[in-house]
């Protein structure tokens, strides 16, 4: 798009039916034409995780006028296509404006004649997939923008079944939503159809997060040391009832961080799976001594742990390797009750850790690989209504236990986390002394996640660049191993490079590139559905036959890893 043709765009906001506000806020933006550019230059659209951005005037920002173009265009489609009362759940997180946003939707969902049920203060993101589920309701919508920094807001969409919208839905949605002209947004909202939900739907959640989370072969709660932080996020209003219910006496919230605040002034960035964000947590640890530490993201979907390593100091667990944990936890405690059978599936993504597939194998069960996004998980449990799930995770510190919710829930994985943790202490062990004997019994896998932000227009393109000159001339050897097979999901297609043989990949096209080699390391390239970010994901693996070994074979992976960071060079 031509600056010419954005500067017309953005005139349109100038004047009716935008407020007098943003008129002026846009004619502001005509002495800056990169900003402009910016603001106008595109549509925000639906990524992995809905629809996500900064804050601020123009097409291309999280703002009243984007807010309300897409809840019309849903509330076009459910008039539309559903039969009887239409219900909608609605929730919001803590980031700036996140409560007005949420109220501008209930509004315009309420003046399109369709009730809503909103909460009337922050709650975690997977109490509103348990809530769609539970009030029986069409659509569900959140107002977050989970762990990206303060200037972002988002608007996440769930279906029926509770889980995030996919194909085709997603697509008639878009249809709908770009039919809608801003003249047509229907503001003013109807009081009578909206009714508020918190302590009823809380209770209902506490009672199932501790149905699923807990371990019932513990007796003892009272001497686990807890240290648990929300990052001023949303876990601050459920995570201490669950774990005052359930019996857990000792635990010591990080108190800098348990008001919510959508500015986050204790972190850099409020995202679990960086250190800097759990460094007050860990601090408040050593000083006393905490078996274990927990931080969640600001919509409580995710969640990050640190507990100690064979030196007794205080490590972080990366999101592969405690999903690791708890699904061979899980899948051996069923064993030991004999709860295991061949109708039951667990789940992860294409840049999960390959591990996971392997504790599978070795249970005898089937793994369902998916595209990256809990929503993909969410659709297998609709998609194999035959089947029984029981776990899954990705690379990205989600988990989802059970299917009482569609999302990821670090509600009831951090519960899981320490009823495990506390299970492994009370028996001579620990988290890390047992991730080092699922190494042992499967093999040593090391994983690295390395993004690069492209911010803009420019970054978009340069993203796109990047990933496409992947696919024109792929590498032969990664790291010094051949490369044998190479996925493309966006032609859906994998190339033997042995047999020279192309077979079909039965998953929905997306831009990803796979690359796999003799000695068993996977590299991964797909832009951000999110974040103005591409994603390499790596994978190395190697066998390991005692503790001893594990520094040695460790350190021999790190190296591998950063001499393939270095080869391939975003």
């Amino acid at each position: 798009m031509s600056l010419s043709e954005i500067e017309k765009k953005a005139e349109k906001w100038s004047n009716d039916p935008f407020s007098k506000e943003t008129r002026e806020k846009v004619k502001e933006l005509y002495n800056n034409k990169k900003l402009l550019e910016d603001c106008f230059y595109k549509d925000l659209e639906f990524g992995t995780g809905g629809m996500r951005g900064i804050m601020g005037v123009g097409t291309n920002r999280i703002n009243k006028y984007t807010l309300g173009k897409n809840t019309q265009g849903i509330c076009n489609y459910l008039n539309k296509t559903e039969k009887g009362e239409i219900k909608v759940a609605i929730a919001f997180d803590c980031r700036n404006n996140s409560e007005s946003f949420a109220k501008i939707v209930a509004d315009v969902f309420s003046a399109n004649k369709i009730k809503v049920y909103i909460f009337n203060q922050l709650r975690p993101t997977p109490e509103l997939s348990f809530a769609v589920k539970n009030l029986n309701c069409n659509c569900g919508i959140v107002l977050t923008a989970s762990h990206n920094p303060p200037e972002y807001n988002g608007y996440k969409v769930y279906w029926k079944d509770g889980g995030q919208i996919v194909p085709p839905i997603d697509k008639l949605l878009i249809e709908e939503i770009n039919n809608v002209s801003f003249e047509e947004i229907k503001f003013n909202g109807n009081s009578n159809l909206i009714e508020t939900i918190d302590e009823l739907i809380d209770k209902e959640f506490i009672s199932s997060s501790i149905k699923i989370g807990k371990v019932d072969k513990i007796t003892d709660r009272e001497n686990m040391k807890i240290v648990f932080t929300s990052l001023h996020g949303t876990s601050s209003t459920i995570m201490p009832k669950v774990f005052e219910k359930i019996g857990y006496k000792n635990v010591l919230y990080v108190p800098e961080q348990m008001e919510p605040d959508g500015n986050f002034p204790t972190v850099e960035s409020p995202n679990p799976e960086e250190k800097e964000a759990l460094l007050l947590g860990l601090n408040l640890a050593k000083q006393s001594d905490a078996d274990i530490v927990i931080g969640t993201d600001p919509d409580a979907d995710r969640l990050g742990i640190a507990v100690k390593d064979l030196n007794n100091d205080y490590i972080l667990l990366n999101g592969n390797q405690l999903m690791v944990i708890m699904i061979d936890f899980l899948l051996n405690n069923l064993k030991s009750e004999d709860k295991l059978n061949t109708s039951q599936f667990i789940a992860t993504t294409i840049v999960s850790t390959p591990l996971v597939g392997k504790i599978a194998n070795y249970y005898n069960l089937d793994c369902k690989l998916c595209l990256t996004g809990f929503k993909w998980i969410a659709k297998m449990i609709e998609d194999y209504p035959k089947s029984s799930f029981l776990i899954g995770g990705e690379e990205s510190y989600g988990m989802m236990i059970s299917d009482f919710v569609r999302d990821k829930d670090a509600i009831t994985a951090s519960l899981f986390a320490c009823e495990i943790a506390n299970y492994l202490k009370q028996n001579g062990s620990s988290m890390f002394k047992n991730l080092i004997d699922i190494y042992i019994k499967y093999g040593l896998y090391k994983e690295e996640l390395v993004s690069i932000t492209k911010k803009g227009k420019e970054g978009k393109i340069e993203i796109a660049n990047i990933i496409d000159g992947f696919k024109n001339n792929p590498p032969k050897k990664i790291g010094g191993s051949e490369v044998i097979s190479i996925y493309n999901y966006e032609k859906s297609q994998k190339i033997d490079l042995k047999t020279n043989r192309a077979t079909k990949i039965n998953f929905p096209k997306s831009n990803v590139i796979e690359f796999n080699t003799a000695n068993g390391t996977k590299v991964i390239l797909r832009p951000s559905g999110t974040e103005p970010k591409i994603k390499m994901y790596i994978s190395v693996t190697i066998k390991l036959e005692s503790k001893e070994q594990y520094l040695e074979k460790n350190n021999f992976l790190n190296n591998r890893i950063k001499a393939i960071i270095e080869e391939i060079n975003l």
